[in-house]
């Protein structure tokens, strides 16, 4: 149905929600493990190798360089996201909506005469989110199919095609709804979660003195004898705490407790315990950086590993993918959009919507990047 909008310069309050039963908090937060943490749940597969790359020590993995990025990662993922986002954001809603256009609405009320230049900063953020909406779906499957070539050579003509049939499917089932597109993601998610933290935890009983990472001076240790690389380094440990934004932008599809309850009791142990058994691996093994992500498996295992993250960074896209259309809904509210048609695809979450033309101007993007860049 076409959305009945507000007037422009205000976000409308959805219709109150009753408290949640147990089931019902128990499927949303199934739900919110698929779709909201499908992007940060896949960073572990580059993020380590990557930081300590960036590290420049020389081909060789130091213990004060594995420290000290593991320390950076797991303090980035304590600060930025258990901190900023999810005891601090998810509060900052507005009439139960998050998302850079709500926060500017709320900035607005309270600053005022600032206003032009919140809706400025406003709209930027939400321009780059939209971006992010485009890049992350076309990185995330085709780096993945790209990672199949690895162990089955046979399929690398085949990447391109699979990949663009892979994205159309996803924005094909849009349209069932977050909650049904939920259902199918949550438990294969929860399933990724879980074997990667076994993984992780193989390592780090072996390895216990990885631990230590958590002490924040290994980190300032690291950025203070190596100041000339330290900005480089910083980037390359973002990589691990990418996709959190999508706790804040998808808040009105799952609400605040969900969410917060899916960090803490899952998504946060299983990363930690995941880069902690790569650090872990590279201390004892240096030749372990090549790959740290794939080498926490038996060769037996890696086929399908490679096989699951194929999966599961398909399922990253979605995070981005709901959190666009909670971005294009309230930028139809403030009047920074034209009137669109908005679908409501669940009777008893008003958060949960589908755009057609938001998903059709997604896909188109997705598909551009695919066909130009081709890798």
């Amino acid at each position: 149905m076409e959305a009945s909008e507000p007037n422009p310069g205000e976000i409308s309050a959805p219709p109150a929600e009753a408290a949640l039963s147990r089931s019902a908090l128990v499927t949303r937060v199934l739900g919110s493990i698929g779709v909201v943490y499908g992007d940060i749940g896949t960073s572990p597969l580059y993020a380590f190798k990557e930081a300590i790359t960036a590290a420049g020590s020389g081909g060789q993995a130091d213990r004060g360089a594995v420290l000290g990025v593991l320390s950076l990662i797991l303090w980035a993922l304590i600060i930025i996201v258990t901190v900023k986002y999810v005891l601090v954001l998810l509060y900052a809603d507005n009439h139960g909506e998050g998302g850079t256009l709500a926060l500017m609405a709320l900035a607005e009320k309270a600053l005022g005469a600032a206003a032009p230049k919140i809706a400025l900063l406003g709209v930027t953020g939400a321009a780059l989110f939209f971006g992010d909406a485009i890049i992350t779906p076309a990185i995330s499957v085709l780096s993945a199919l790209e990672g199949l070539k690895l162990a089955t050579p046979v399929f690398e003509p085949y990447i391109l095609p699979i990949t663009l049939v892979i994205l159309i499917g996803l924005f094909a089932i849009q349209s069932r709804g977050t909650s049904k597109v939920a259902a199918y993601f949550g438990p294969i998610t929860v399933g990724w979660f879980v074997v990667i933290a076994l993984a992780g935890t193989v390592q780090v009983v072996k390895r216990p003195e990885v631990l230590t990472a958590i002490y924040p001076d290994y980190a300032l240790r690291f950025l203070a004898s190596n100041w000339a690389i330290s900005v480089a380094t910083l980037g390359a440990v973002f990589l691990a705490v990418t996709g959190a934004e999508a706790l804040y932008a998808d808040l009105g599809h799952f609400g605040r407790q969900p969410i917060q309850l899916a960090w803490i009791g899952l998504v946060l142990p299983s990363l930690v315990l995941n880069y902690l058994g790569q650090g872990a691996l590279v201390l004892g093994d240096a030749t372990a950086l090549e790959n740290p992500f794939y080498r926490l498996f038996p060769e037996a295992l890696i086929l399908p590993m490679v096989v699951l993250a194929a999966v599961a960074t398909v399922i990253a896209s979605q995070a981005v993918i709901t959190g666009a259309y909670s971005v294009g809904r309230q930028a139809i509210q403030l009047g920074l959009f034209p009137r669109l048609e908005v679908r409501h695809t669940s009777e008893e979450q008003s958060g949960q919507i589908y755009l057609p033309q938001v998903n059709a101007f997604l896909l188109a993007g997705v598909v551009l990047l695919v066909l130009m860049f081709r890798s």
